[in-house]
């Protein structure tokens, strides 16, 4: 996958769609990082269950403040941002955490809140996973899949990802090689549009 494709933030577009509280971009947002969104509190030592709890309490809380989120500085990004509704969302779990029974408290909560990383986690987990990015420019693959023609999807998928030549699936399709090469670029430029 080109790294070309993958960034940190969210389009302009779909953030502006989802400030003006459009349900369709509402669930593209969740679709793209709710999985990313789990993983980092997996990540964080949560378990699956207190995990999907969190996921909630981050987008509720991305719910009520997307509306005053504005790129202000050189490294702003919308999935920065996230990250710091995530990371505070799992602290709030981890205190909450103290009062019940069964959960640690004192120092190895404190131990616990104090390895939450200032920055967002790596990559992957070492799980085994496929690191976060591909995970999320694969969700935005699906999310647009729809928007082109197979033959369109065909010339992308297999410039970008099989490494063909344009002249080799040209050939192939019964295309012209700048129409192969368009195609890609179409669907290129729509990913980039999704993952900005």
């Amino acid at each position: 996958m080109p790294e070309s494709i993958v960034s940190g933030s969210i389009s302009s577009t779909l953030l502006h769609q989802v400030q003006c509280r459009r349900p369709d971009a509402w669930a593209r947002l969740v679709h793209l990082y709710g999985p990313l969104v789990y993983r980092w509190c997996r990540q964080s030592g949560l378990q699956p269950a207190d995990s999907s709890d969190v996921v909630q309490e981050v987008f509720r809380a991305l719910a009520a403040g997307v509306a005053d989120f504005r790129r202000s500085g050189q490294g702003d990004s919308f999935r920065g941002w996230l990250w710091t509704i995530t990371r505070n969302k799992i602290r709030d779990h981890f205190r909450a955490g103290v009062n019940r029974p069964e959960t640690v408290g004192g120092t190895e909560l404190q131990q616990q809140l104090a390895q939450l990383p200032q920055s967002e986690p790596s990559s992957s987990d070492g799980s085994g996973d496929e690191p976060a990015e591909v995970a999320l420019v694969h969700r935005a693959m699906e999310a647009v899949r729809g928007e082109f023609e197979d033959s369109t999807w065909q010339c992308f998928w297999r410039m970008t990802v099989d490494g063909h030549t344009s002249a080799e699936i040209a050939a192939e399709l019964g295309m012209a090689r700048s129409a192969v090469r368009q195609a890609k670029y179409r669907v290129l430029r729509r990913l980039r549009e999704e993952l900005k």
